[in-house]
C-alpha cells in the first residue's frame, strides 16, 4: 500500500482520500475506521487562559460537580465541553467511558486491578486511580481482552 501525506495551510481538519481499483470490504472497513478516529486538540482552561492540548496528553476526563475537568500528568484544567460531547471527540481508539462520570485514556493505564469483589480499578501513570463502574463493567472487559474465562471458571 501506498501512503502519501500533503498539507494544505489552513486546512482545520485532516482529509482522506483513498483511491484504490475497485471498492472492497476491507477498503469499506478501512475507510469507516480512518472517519472515527478523532486528531483534534481538546480546548481546556487554567484559570483564565485557554489552551489547546493534544489528546496524548490527558490521563483521564471528569465529572467534578461544577462541570468537567481534565487531568494531565502535571495538572488539571476545566473543560468547556460535557462528557457526552467529549465522547464524540475524543479519538475512540484511545479513550474510553469507564462510567457515567469518567472517560480514561486507556494509552496512559499502567495497571489494572480485577479485584475479589467484581470491581476494576485502572492506574493511570501510575498514580492516579480509577475505578470502573458496573454498568461499564462488561465493555470495559472487552475492550481489554478481560472477558475470557479461565480454566478454573472464574473471569
Amino acid at each position: 500500500m501506498e501512503v502519501e501525506i500533503r498539507t494544505e495551510p489552513g486546512r482545520q481538519e485532516p482529509k482522506i482520500v483513498i483511491l484504490a481499483g475497485e471498492e472492497s470490504e476491507e477498503l469499506r472497513r478501512l475507510a469507516d475506521s480512518l472517519s472515527r478516529l478523532a486528531l483534534g486538540p481538546i480546548p481546556v482552561g487554567r484559570g483564565e487562559e485557554k489552551l489547546l492540548l493534544p489528546q496524548g496528553d490527558f490521563l483521564r476526563f471528569y465529572a467534578d460537580g461544577k462541570g468537567v475537568s481534565a487531568q494531565t500528568a502535571g495538572e488539571s484544567y476545566t473543560v468547556p465541553l460535557r462528557l457526552y460531547e467529549l465522547e464524540e471527540r475524543l479519538d475512540a481508539a484511545r479513550f474510553v467511558r469507564i462510567s457515567n462520570g469518567e472517560i480514561v485514556n486507556l494509552e496512559r493505564v499502567t495497571a489494572v486491578d480485577l479485584s475479589l469483589s467484581g470491581t476494576i480499578c485502572m492506574t493511570l501513570d501510575g498514580t492516579v486511580k480509577a475505578y470502573v463502574s458496573r454498568r461499564y463493567m462488561k465493555k470495559i472487559k472487552e475492550t481489554l481482552h478481560l472477558g475470557g474465562r479461565n480454566p478454573r471458571g472464574k473471569v
